[in-house]
């Protein structure tokens, strides 16, 4: 078996000042300069860590790249859209009004960071 000494998860931006806006700014998690040629890393709650790397030929992540838990998805859908944020609506999704699918496990809507990843605010 590999023996390992900790992990982290990564996905691609195409700049790495505006994921620092966004992800810390926007989102409110704690993102660092990671000092290596434009990587970031994102320290989310709990304590894991997502680095975030410049890519020149980026291609958005066509699934969910991070989920963020929330207490109240409705409150966080509110607070994303005074940021300008829109949920994305998926066709046969049972989606409320506000974008949310609820009633089919925890309530979670998804967005999109600026280079087209698709995050969550999922209910914990």
């Amino acid at each position: 078996m590999l023996t390992t000494t900790g992990a982290f998860s990564g996905f691609s931006v195409t700049d790495p000042e505006r994921a620092r806006d966004f992800y810390g700014r926007v989102l409110g998690l704690d993102i660092v300069d990671g000092g290596m040629g434009g990587i970031s890393r994102l320290t989310l709650p709990g304590g894991a860590n997502v680095i975030l790397y410049p890519k020149q030929n980026h291609e958005p992540a066509t699934y969910t790249v991070l989920n963020l838990e929330v207490a109240d998805v409705a409150a966080a859908i509110q607070e994303l859209a005074a940021e300008g944020l829109e949920p994305l609506r998926y066709d046969g999704m049972p989606q409320d009004a506000d974008g949310a699918m609820r009633g089919h496990g925890p309530d979670i809507a998804w967005f999109e960071d600026p280079f087209g990843n698709v995050f969550s605010v999922i209910a914990d």
